[in-house]
């Protein structure tokens, strides 16, 4: 009898753990489409863009600096978590660093991992620090923006509502954005969006 009660419970929960790991397994991966558009700031938003690429440069070289001095000195690797957990005194070293949304510094130690992993995979070059003399500087801003077709404004935390430019309009949920600004001094931003369609298998 005890038997019986045993395969009663298990079978039900063998069914319930398998179709489990098949949703997790099996999630369908969603589309991500790019839209880039042309921002037009104001004398006092373009400082606060610049003040906005230039704290991130900076955080990027120093979360590659961390990695690279980190494997030197124990022979293991520090991941972006780690690095987060190391910005707020990073921050209080570098008090300017405090007047850049935080999501944005944090989307840097994540660039840094990336450039590690696409270095190891596809053996493309060492990560390199960013120097304020490429033609392009860019910052993310991961999460907290909005588009606001009908007033031509995106909103970004920290800098406040821009007038924008759109060329077209787009349906679906907002993913990371990368403000960027050209060699000849033109702002733009890139925006992620997931539209619910499936990749093709």
């Amino acid at each position: 009898m005890v038997g019986m009660n045993a395969v009663n419970f298990l079978i039900p929960f063998l069914l319930f753990t398998s179709n489990l790991y098949m949703r997790i397994k099996y999630k369908p991966m969603l589309m991500l489409k790019a839209y880039k558009y042309r921002l037009r700031p104001t004398k006092k938003q373009e400082v606060l863009i610049n003040k906005h690429i230039g704290s991130c440069r900076l955080v990027y070289n120093w979360a590659l600096e961390q990695k690279i001095k980190t494997y030197e000195q124990t022979g293991k690797s520090i991941n972006h978590m780690g690095l987060d957990k190391l910005l707020p005194a990073l921050k209080t070293e570098k008090p300017f660093l405090k007047e850049t949304n935080s999501q944005s510094l944090q989307g840097m130690t994540k660039h840094v991992d990336a450039a590690f992993v696409r270095f190891f995979r596809e053996k493309n070059g060492f990560p390199k620090f960013k120097s304020k003399k490429n033609p392009v500087q860019s910052f993310p801003v991961p999460q907290h923006y909005t588009v606001d077709f009908e007033k031509g404004i995106v909103k970004l935390p920290k800098i406040g509502e821009i007038k924008s430019i759109f060329h077209r309009k787009f349906e679906g949920s907002l993913r990371t954005a990368t403000v960027s600004r050209s060699c000849i001094g033109k702002y733009y931003i890139s925006i992620l969006v997931e539209d619910g369609k499936e990749l093709p298998a």
